[in-house]
């Protein structure tokens, strides 16, 4: 292999382990929550662990997209895993819920700034046609994170103790950090540009007040209580501010004009509604496996593995045939599986078998996994180097937006079947999750939470099918556009 071929080979390796390394972290400490609450307790604060992170990675997303295409990926990149490690091992130090939850929300801005930058940095040195091949592999990183995390958060917890499952990433973000910067050399003539203060800081206070709407709503208060209602008046006015930034700005967070592409437009509205769908399947099959068919809890990393193993295999194969056909086709080929991997999982009941609901997952699993690889290639494709970081960042925002609301959005519903299906006998559906709190209930009422907890998710899975209709719309608005081959890999991205 020549030298420059060795060195594109450590650029990727530093971008993968980067990659892999915030988003096993946050399926690692999912699995590891329990044993974190009893160790700090804080048992009704504990959804802050995970929220904080979400809202400081998703208002850093399009900022730092935006700031790697006017001041160099390189540095951003460097920052974001600085900040990252740093609060991963302010995370280990940790004495308390609250003390968690901050720094996590500091862990939060330095995985706002890696993913999107890796994938830029990715696109910047491969041409077209060797992009789908990148993607399929980032994607196949983000979907063993989700089989591996799991397991390594639970095997971690056992034998080392909670605080290392923050402090595995030390190791990692040093071998990405040394890889990039001996390696990567950027070649672009930055020029410097206004930063659009307004817009940042109104994108940040419109995402922490829709946050805190969506954590605090239907549990300390009431959907229609005046602080609930007092959140989304903010969230509005912010919103109107930032848009109003961001058409007056000379350089815009978010460029409104990127959504004059229709290509690029129908991508992230694809993405957004594919957050949705997604984290749906990946909450309440679970939750519908241990609920329904009984299991222990310790196990649970193993459920999804039949869907995250599709989605990575699916993930290779769309990002290689995106030289062969177009975006466009491809996508409709991803979202037909999904619609039809969340309508069979719509109908799953407590006498489906575990090979039924194996291949409901596997057939959503492969409608994801082509997602994973073709989504961002469609929405970078329009666009030069200096608006790629504004691309790539805007695709995750819009999942990662997605996601959040629909967790919480789902969540009312399946809460409202359930509690609907179970009318005065009010238990808690977690009692059903675990074989020592199964055996504590009777007979019928065990048969009652099961139906209840079965039709519910059932339901819930139904509703879902909206949102990924509504991708499917957006993907049809697709222009047949596909990857034209050009030439080498981009030699000034590497050049001394």
């Amino acid at each position: 292999m020549s030298e420059h071929g060795k060195k594109v080979n450590y650029i990727v390796a530093g971008l993968m382990l980067a990659i892999l390394m915030p988003s096993m972290d946050n399926t690692i400490v999912a699995t590891s929550m329990s044993t974190i609450v009893s160790d700090l307790g804080g048992m009704d604060d504990f959804v802050w662990v995970t929220s904080a992170y979400l809202v400081t990675s998703m208002a850093g997303t399009p900022i730092f997209g935006k700031l790697s295409d006017m001041y160099g990926r390189k540095r951003f990149f460097v920052f974001g895993l600085a900040v990252f490690l740093t609060g991963s091992i302010l995370c280990g130090l940790a004495s308390s819920i609250l003390q968690l939850s901050v720094f996590r929300a500091i862990q939060g801005i330095g995985g706002g700034a890696i993913f999107p930058i890796a994938l830029t940095i990715l696109f910047d040195i491969f041409p077209p046609e060797k992009r789908g091949k990148i993607s399929g592999i980032s994607g196949a990183v983000f979907g063993a994170s989700g089989i591996f995390g799991p397991l390594l958060g639970a095997f971690i917890s056992d034998h080392l103790g909670w605080h290392w499952i923050f402090y595995v990433n030390v190791p990692i973000g040093i071998v990405a950090c040394a890889l990039t910067v001996v390696f990567y050399k950027e070649s672009l003539t930055h020029s410097r540009q206004k930063i659009d203060w307004l817009g940042a800081t109104s994108l940040i206070g419109a995402i922490v007040s829709l946050m805190f709407a969506l954590e605090l709503g239907g549990t300390r208060y009431a959907w229609d209580s005046g602080i609930i209602l007092g959140l989304f008046l903010l969230l509005a006015v912010l919103l109107t501010i930032f848009i109003t930034a961001e058409i007056r700005a000379e350089a815009p967070i978010v460029s409104f004009r990127m959504f004059r592409n229709r290509l690029f437009a129908a991508s992230v509205g694809t993405s957004f509604f594919y957050g949705i769908g997604f984290v749906v399947a990946t909450v309440y099959v679970p939750f519908f496996v241990q609920g329904v068919f009984g299991g222990s809890a310790t196990g649970s990393g193993m459920i999804l593995m039949p869907m995250l193993l599709a989605g990575v295999l699916f993930s290779q194969i769309g990002g290689r045939l995106t030289t062969r056909t177009s975006f466009r086709n491809l996508m409709i080929g991803s979202v037909l599986l999904f619609i039809v991997g969340i309508y069979l999982l719509s109908g799953l009941s407590p006498s489906s078998t575990r090979l039924m609901t194996t291949v409901c997952m596997v057939v959503a699993g492969m409608g994801i996994g082509v997602s994973m690889s073709v989504l961002m290639q469609a929405a970078v494709h329009p666009f030069e180097m200096r608006q790629r970081g504004a691309a790539t960042s805007s695709v995750a925002f819009l999942r990662s937006m997605g996601m959040s609301i629909g967790i919480t959005v789902f969540g009312i519903i399946q809460r409202n079947y359930f509690n609907d299906k179970m009318g005065s006998a009010l238990v808690d559906p977690r009692s059903a999750l675990t074989p020592a709190h199964r055996a504590e209930l009777s007979p019928h009422m065990l048969s009652t939470l099961i139906d209840a907890l079965s039709s519910s998710i059932a339901r819930t899975f139904l509703w879902a099918l909206v949102p990924v209709a509504l991708a499917a719309f957006c993907v049809l608005l697709m222009p047949a556009d596909k990857i034209v081959t050009g030439n080498q890999v981009d030699e000034k991205a590497l050049k001394r």
